[in-house]
């Protein structure tokens, strides 16, 4: 059992977030591919976050590589930034729709980071 660190939410609240916040990535696309707003650094940076995504639940819970995992957040971050401002620039909502997804990343790096420090 890994320690814990405080504000850590039951394990419940994490498929409620990723579902809501996978839809609002959904819509976000959706409302720019629509509008036939979507170029190629667009999509590069919407499908690089994505695997940036996906590879962190590698990382963290397959190989354990804690430290390794918060470092990649800290990538993660910076990619969902990019996406926010690349996709306000073409459609203020779809880029106001990703706020939620960079909150919660903040939220995942505080318990990435504190989960590492009290399980060295």
């Amino acid at each position: 059992m890994l320690q814990k660190p405080p504000l850590s939410p039951p394990g419940i609240v994490f498929p409620i977030m990723w579902t809501i916040i996978y839809i609002l990535m959904g819509v976000s696309y959706g409302r720019l591919k629509i509008n036939e707003l979507i170029d190629s650094n667009v999509k590069f940076i919407y499908y690089l976050q994505l695997f940036v995504n996906a590879m962190w639940s590698i990382f963290f819970f397959v190989l354990k590589w804690r430290l390794f995992s918060f470092i990649w957040l800290i990538l993660l971050i910076i990619c969902v930034i990019i996406m926010i401002i690349s996709f306000y620039k073409k459609d203020k909502i779809a880029g106001i729709l990703q706020i939620p997804y960079l909150l919660w990343i903040f939220f995942a790096s505080y318990l990435n980071l504190f989960i590492y420090l009290l399980n060295r």
